[in-house]
């Protein structure tokens, strides 16, 4: 039963499970960078003006916040078993970084929301494409702008 349950079993496990919630975080803040990007050429080809680029900003920085809470529960999985004294100061310093890089990521989406607030923009979603505003120019020629 020792071998089973034993220090060295554990360890094994523990480690298996860092890796994955490791992945998992690297895995969410990836899809945020290539989301974050796909809006951010959207924004780029429709709008070019920095009011278009609030809601890339802030929606990346949702990503990486999420994906940082995962890199800090690995750091604390780490830790876990048969902690030694570096161990628990590595970890403590690894997740002030984190907490405090946390903070201020949360803090900048807290000041991107009270923005959108003020100046209401539609945020850019690459499923369902704004057609935005008509041509102008077109309509003194006599005819429409196809649709988009």
């Amino acid at each position: 039963m020792d071998e089973v349950l034993g220090e060295a079993w554990l360890a094994r496990a523990v480690d298996l499970l860092v890796r994955v919630v490791e992945a998992a975080g690297a895995i969410v803040i990836f899809t945020g960078a290539v989301v974050a990007f796909g809006w951010f050429l959207v924004a780029a080809v429709r709008d070019r003006t920095p009011e278009a680029f609030v809601p890339v900003r802030l929606g990346l920085g949702r990503f990486l916040a999420l994906g940082l809470e995962f890199q800090l529960a690995s750091d604390i999985l780490r830790t876990a078993v048969a902690p030694t004294l570096r161990a628990i100061g590595e970890l403590a310093a690894v997740a002030a970084i984190r907490t405090a890089l946390n903070y201020f990521l949360n803090r900048e989406i807290k000041e991107e929301r009270a923005e959108l607030a003020q100046h209401p923009t539609k945020p850019p979603n690459l499923l369902t494409p704004d057609p935005g505003p008509p041509d102008p120019g077109l309509g003194n020629l006599g005819f429409e702008a196809p649709p988009r």
